[in-house]
């Protein structure tokens, strides 16, 4: 065999070892997502005291911050409270 015909050969093998090796980490990603949506799907739902109660922490925690006023977060949790418990 010639030497441009060993080259070509060595450098088509290395070529499809790659494109294996991408297509293997690819649907590994794949895998790995389609694990990670299955468990947030399939996660039991928190009650709505459980949900209002997390609300009402991340709330504190903005006025805290001086990300938001005391105001605010009263009317907003008051807002989520009527649709929270409403489902309820």
């Amino acid at each position: 065999m010639s030497n441009k015909a060993v080259h070509y050969v060595s450098k088509s093998a290395s070529a499809a070892a790659g494109s294996i090796g991408t297509a293997a980490a690819a649907a590994a990603s794949a895998v790995a997502a389609a694990a990670v949506a299955a468990s947030v799907v399939l996660s039991p739902v928190p009650n709505a005291e459980a949900r209002m109660d997390g609300v009402h922490a991340d709330l504190q925690r903005a006025v805290e911050l001086n990300q938001i006023t005391a105001e605010q977060a009263a009317r907003f949790e008051a807002k989520l409270a009527g649709r929270i418990l409403g489902e309820a």
